[in-house]
């Protein structure tokens, strides 16, 4: 992303989500996303911003599309509050993660003035809220015409930084990790953020106590673990299906119908929400989907990053 505001007009066409300049972001403290010093590129199936900067450092995205169809899109943006990041993974479609990308950060804009700018976990978790309500309205205003918008969702990882705290919310598999040096010169990897994979066997705990009622809440399916036998993460943004009953019927395709009735969601979209005070030790951090860390292991992304500092990658 580059220091000028750019508006896209869709982004199918971009991977990249708003950009946030200095006349965007408002006069005063928090700064905003400035640059000029990286450049914006595609090539193949792969675009990046090699390097660009906002009121606390440098920042570089990249994005490789894996489907036909770009489904992810990111974001960074700054202002008064601070910095903003958004890696937003999509499955089903891209039609969830456009709308988070759209939409989220506007709602915490918005929820975080009622407080002057303060932003505490309740001010991210209502964002993350009011974007699912905002999605659900549009999965029921297009019900008839396009059904099949039920069956779409994303993974959300969010990172807002305030007052030299940084807040992470996550729903999904996505992961943040910090690079931390030591006090001997190294370099250690520290994994910030929660991942709600049913692969996790707390995940699936945590899933039977929600639904003691229902031995087959997971089930494993082609060799992994999944939500009633169809999907992996147990929580997200979207995915109407299989959290309101109105949706779990034709005619969406019957393999993501439930047969018994639906007495309560069986995802949730409320993010896990950690807080972590920044140190002068922290010195940066990896923002990705899972199509990075199935290959990557937390140390070995970090170790990249530590020597090719002009080539962080955000996301994957």
């Amino acid at each position: 992303m580059s220091g000028s505001l750019m508006n896209l007009f869709s982004l199918c066409f971009k991977p990249f989500g708003h950009v946030c300049d200095n006349s965007e972001a408002g006069s005063g403290g928090g700064g905003g996303v400035s640059g000029g010093t990286g450049g914006e590129g595609k090539d193949g199936l792969l675009w990046f911003r090699d390097l660009g900067k906002y009121c606390g450092g440098d920042f570089s995205m990249a994005v490789i599309q894996a489907n036909q169809v770009l489904e992810d899109q990111s974001q960074v943006e700054s202002g008064n509050f601070g910095t903003f990041v958004g890696v937003y993974d999509g499955h089903g479609g891209p039609e969830a993660a456009r709308y988070v990308c759209d939409h989220l950060f506007n709602h915490f804009r918005e929820i975080s003035a009622e407080t002057q700018g303060v932003v505490t976990r309740e001010t991210i978790e209502r964002a993350f809220h009011a974007t699912e309500e905002g999605f659900a309205s549009i999965v029921s205003e297009l019900w008839q015409e396009i059904p099949n918008l039920a069956t779409v969702g994303t993974c959300c990882l969010v990172g807002v930084i305030y007052q030299n705290t940084l807040f992470v919310a996550s729903l999904g598999d996505s992961r943040v990790v910090l690079g931390k040096k030591g006090n001997c010169g190294g370099l250690s990897a520290i994994q910030l953020s929660t991942e709600h994979n049913a692969n996790n066997e707390d995940i699936r705990w945590e899933l039977k106590d929600l639904h003691p009622d229902d031995p087959q809440i997971v089930v494993f399916r082609h060799g992994v673990w999944r939500v009633k036998g169809i999907i992996q993460v147990s929580r997200s943004i979207g995915d109407m299906y299989m959290k309101r009953p109105e949706f779990n019927k034709e005619p969406i395709s019957q393999k993501f119908r439930i047969a018994e009735p639906m007495k309560r969601p069986l995802m949730s979209a409320t993010p896990t929400i950690l807080s972590h005070p920044l140190h002068p030790n922290d010195s940066f951090l990896i923002f990705a989907s899972d199509g990075l860390w199935e290959h990557l292991t937390n140390e070995k992304a970090v170790e990249i990053v530590h020597n090719h500092p002009r080539a962080v990658t955000q996301r994957d």
